[in-house]
């Protein structure tokens, strides 16, 4: 990206000033205006730049939404929805100020139907949270991320991770949802059923909209029974292209695996550092497979196979489930053990994904970019998707090293993209990846711009994320 797709947008002083004004009044302490707690609403986890709101709003259901959107249409006052605050390319930035609404008050688990496999729930839940509350119900749902987000946020950015290869993103498990839109009306989407035909579906429209076409206050998702055993190991390789390798045919054969992350070597010899592991720095696969003792047992012998036949080293697996814990634990720390390979120094971490009959190809030309640049960039990625991110750590005082930096992100995208593939997997556009929507898209942006045009017509609804507008 570069820092310009981030600048700020032209301001409503005197909308924001009586907006801002009325909602002090109505919401007493919970509305903040603190520079401290503005900021913390704002962006503050990787290169974008922090663009506080002008005030921050805690609300405790629907009902507080709605009546903030409707004050905001009334004097043209950008919206901004709020979550946790783990987004990664500047979804939550305010760069033309306004209203930022909190929504993690809203954490009730409203309903669980166990014979349907489905839960309804408010935004403001989190993963960890709901995972808690299933586990006497023998359910969970599987969609992690990495960090404890919320799962509103995580509807809203399409969010999938770690075992989005067996049970899909966001979008699949979105069954619908309730939203305030711009004009204040409250909608409901679909209803609790596993499929429907009835007209447009405005609930995969809004999964992934960023809050820019409106605010999510509901979700029905689905759930999954617990598995019956889980095995889970981890694999080195000589090289990058050998373990691409590995997962390809992994893929292609059908082994219902439920995780299968790669590591590069520069990203394991950080976490055997960070998470003290006892493994020698090599490119290594994670994996984990789910289901009754004998197909985990089988599944991974098959895999042991395949890795040998790839260049792998042994296979070492286990359903002990501390040990399996250590592992993941270490995975999803990754961006801490990173940080230490150069402390000091900022870091940008992007995402792009491939399909995955050309997932070796464009790793082994990125680690090669990454080398002949002379950048610190460790690899992840969960490479059963064909998705993988890249840190990328840099001195942020250095101009020549940004431009360095965000030369190489802009080649990263693009070389990800003429691959067939996309811009980012599961990071989103927010503000950081708007330069890259057409050269993937091209007229389709057009048709985007056409709906938030009819949809938010004055533009309150987060603006400056996805679309320049």
């Amino acid at each position: 990206m570069a820092l310009a797709d981030a600048g700020a947008l032209l301001r409503n002083e005197n909308g924001i000033a009586t907006v801002v004004s009325i909602l002090k009044k109505r919401f007493g302490d919970n509305a903040q205006s603190g520079k401290s707690i503005r900021e913390q609403h704002a962006h503050t986890t990787s290169y974008v730049p922090n663009q506080a709101p002008d005030l921050v709003v805690f609300v405790e259901s629907a009902e507080d939404v709605q009546e903030i959107v409707r004050l905001c249409s009334e004097w043209g006052v950008p919206v901004i929805a709020f979550g946790t605050g783990t987004s990664l390319e500047g979804h939550v930035n305010a760069p033309a100020g306004g209203i930022s609404i909190d929504l993690s008050r809203m954490n009730r688990i409203l309903k669980v139907y166990s014979e349907d496999l489905n839960v309804v729930i408010e935004p403001g839940v989190t993963r960890k949270q709901l995972n808690e509350y299933l586990r006497d119900t023998g359910l969970f749902f599987p969609i992690d991320p990495g960090a404890n987000a919320s799962l509103g946020g995580m509807a809203a950015t399409r969010a999938s991770g770690t075992n989005a290869v067996r049970y899909g993103t966001m979008r699949e498990n979105v069954l619908a949802l309730k939203a305030v839109m711009p004009d204040g009306r409250l909608i409901t989407t679909s209803k609790r059923v596993k499929k429907t035909s009835a007209g447009y579906d405005l609930t995969r429209l809004l999964v992934g909209s960023e809050g820019t076409l409106g605010i999510i206050t509901e979700l029905t998702l689905k759930l999954y029974g617990i598995p019956q055993a889980i095995s889970g190991g981890i694999c080195a390789f000589p090289d990058l292209e050998s373990a691409c390798n590995a997962v390809i045919e992994t893929i292609q054969m059908g082994i219902p695996v439920a995780r299968i992350e790669l590591v590069n070597q520069l990203e394991m010899q950080a976490m055997i550092a960070y998470s003290k592991l006892d493994y020698e720095p090599a490119p290594y696969l994670f994996l984990e497979f789910h289901g009754s003792e004998t197909s985990v047992a089988e599944q991974a012998e098959l895999f042991g196979e395949i890795a040998a036949a790839n260049g792998g080293g042994e296979f070492k697996w286990t359903v002990n489930a501390e040990e399996r814990e250590k592992l993941w634990s270490a995975r999803h720390n990754s961006y801490f053990a990173c940080m230490t390979l150069a402390p000091g120094k900022q870091s940008l971490s992007t995402d792009v994904c491939v399909p995955i009959s050309r997932l070796a190809e464009c790793i082994v030309e990125t680690e090669k970019d990454i080398e002949e640049c002379g950048l610190i960039a460790p690899i992840v990625g969960h490479a059963g998707d064909g998705n993988f991110h890249v840190l990328v750590l840099f001195d942020e005082k250095d101009p020549a090293e940004i431009q360095k930096v965000e030369a190489f992100v802009e080649r990263l995208n693009l070389r990800a993209i003429a691959m067939d593939g996309t811009c980012t997997g599961e990071h989103g556009i927010g503000q950081g990846k708007i330069k890259f929507l057409r050269a993937e898209l091209g007229g389709a942006v057009d048709v985007m711009e056409a709906i938030k045009r009819a949809i938010d017509p004055d533009n309150i609804m987060n603006p400056g994320k996805i679309l320049r507008l």
